[in-house]
């Protein structure tokens, strides 16, 4: 009875999640409590609740203050250099062109907000493939696969995720990773030089002069620095109508100064003389964000501790003044609310998952279907079902509902949580195209691309990219 009430737990959140009838929040609160009580252990609710939360705070912690910190950088003007270096690097050259939007998205992707890389990749690189007659699905394709293997990063979701869901910590999962992920954005930097030669091919060269001349001919389309901050989200609707809400543009907090193409599109920028650029303080940014990443990867500090002290210390230097302090808080707070609001709503749900005994009944059923010869193989058979799994579900359904059921089977034949954990990260280059990611409408959507073509084009090398960081796993002994 246990086993048929958590499958049916599971597939009610993800029905609900997909068919978008209630918030990923809600779900994850009300679902449980709801199977609680069918399976007649409503009166420990609170018990499994709290056990959860006091698991779940320091990723929580982590998120919140790491949103912050990228933010804050962002904010500051610690990537308009970058930026403009890429542009410049990029030229009238199909192939710098895609490499760099590859590069781009890459690195804006540090700030863990998707629809942050695709606002300021987009807003870069579009007005170049416009006006070199490039495809613009090329664009869409490379900086949604670049991202997708960014998002793993600790503050970016699926490790959180993973790490809450199995009681991880998330550097334990996330940095072992690093070299199979390192051989994963390789490959997408060699395919985006692969695509910019077929680019090449097909259009021949142009001079930055050609380009320029055109560009100017019609204001509406100028190359610009970069899209909004992370302080707002913008809504995917598909629709081509994209804001980047609350982006930081003024001191006080105000939105970035914006201009609308000939669709009526607005392109939300990041000002070059926006009031919260600290040009003088350029060197300090830099030096505390590699010294902030050197001490995770080396573990010198718990990764929530560090990105407590990076934010504080951040905003700290950067904004001495209390009104400007709070403005920026202000700014950031819709995604921080969102990210930590559900870590905390998860703790309902993978505490009713386990305190209940669904997960070990469920996990049970699941290793009686494994052929013997499989058990072993736990973690193939994991990151294999990562790469359809999260497309077609989202990554709350898949790291909440399915990883942990993979989990308890892959430990009774040996293989460790994680093993597992790891293995699960492997379909996120393929999940920044789902359906189910409000994100990548920002992308298609500003872009000016079909659904439907990108999808087309980005499934096969996204899912091409997975396998490749798959097989480095493996090679390099991580999975």
């Amino acid at each position: 009875m246990l086993t048929i009430l958590g499958f049916g737990m599971i597939a009610t959140f993800l029905v609900l999640i997909m068919m978008k009838k209630v918030s990923p929040i809600a779900a994850l609160v009300l679902i449980p409590a709801l199977f609680c009580v069918f399976v007649g252990k409503g009166a420990k609710l609170g018990d499994y609740v709290v056990a959860g939360i006091g698991d779940l705070a320091p990723t929580a912690a982590m998120l919140m203050f790491a949103i912050v910190y990228f933010g804050l950088m962002i904010d500051v003007g610690l990537f308009d250099p970058i930026v403009r270096g890429i542009l410049k690097f990029a030229k009238a050259d199909p192939v710098r062109i895609v490499v760099g939007t590859a590069v781009l998205a890459a690195i804006v992707s540090l700030d863990g907000d998707g629809s942050t890389t695709f606002m300021i990749t987009v807003s870069a690189m579009y007005p170049l493939y416009k006006r070199l007659k490039m495809s613009l699905i090329v664009m869409t394709g490379v900086a949604a696969t670049a991202n997708g293997v960014m998002n793993t990063l600790p503050w970016g979701g699926p490790t959180a995720r993973a790490a809450t869901a199995l009681k991880l910590d998330a550097s334990d999962i996330f940095v072992p990773m690093i070299p199979a992920l390192a051989v994963g954005l390789l490959f997408v930097f060699a395919l985006a030089y692969v695509l910019g030669r077929r680019e090449r091919k097909r259009l021949g060269y142009l001079s930055l002069d050609e380009v320029t001349e055109t560009v100017t001919e019609n204001s509406d389309e100028k190359v610009l620095v970069g899209a909004g901050a992370s302080g707002g989200k913008a809504s995917g609707s598909g629709s081509g109508k994209q804001s980047s809400g609350g982006a930081a543009g003024t001191g006080s907090g105000s939105a970035a100064p914006s201009y609308e193409n000939e669709d009526g599109e607005t392109f939300a920028a990041l000002d070059p003389n926006r009031a919260t650029l600290r040009p003088k303080l350029y060197w300090f940014n830099a030096l505390m964000t590699v010294t902030l990443l050197t001490a995770m990867i080396m573990e010198w500090l718990p990764i929530p501790v560090l990105f407590i002290l990076g934010a504080a210390l951040a905003l700290t230097v950067n904004f001495p003044h209390m009104p400007d302090q709070r403005a920026r808080i202000a700014a950031h707070a819709e995604n921080v609310l969102n990210v930590s609001g559900m870590v905390f709503a998860a703790a309902v749900f993978t505490g009713v998952l386990q305190g209940t005994g669904m997960v070990d009944h469920m996990a049970k059923w699941v290793v009686g279907g494994i052929p013997d010869w499989m058990g072993p193989h736990m973690a193939l058979v994991t990151g294999v079902l990562s790469i359809p799994f999260t497309y077609f579900m989202s990554n709350d359904g898949f790291y909440f509902g399915i990883l942990p059921v993979l989990a308890e089977a892959g430990n009774a034949h040996g293989v460790s949580t994680l093993e597992i954990a790891r293995a699960s990260l492997i379909g996120q280059p393929l999940h920044m195209s789902s359906p189910l990611v409000p994100a990548v409408f920002v992308l298609v959507g500003m872009a000016k691309v079909e659904f439907g073509d990108h999808t087309k084009f980005t499934v096969k090398w996204a899912a091409l990219t997975a396998l490749v960081i798959l097989g480095a796993g493996f090679l390099f002994g991580i999975l």
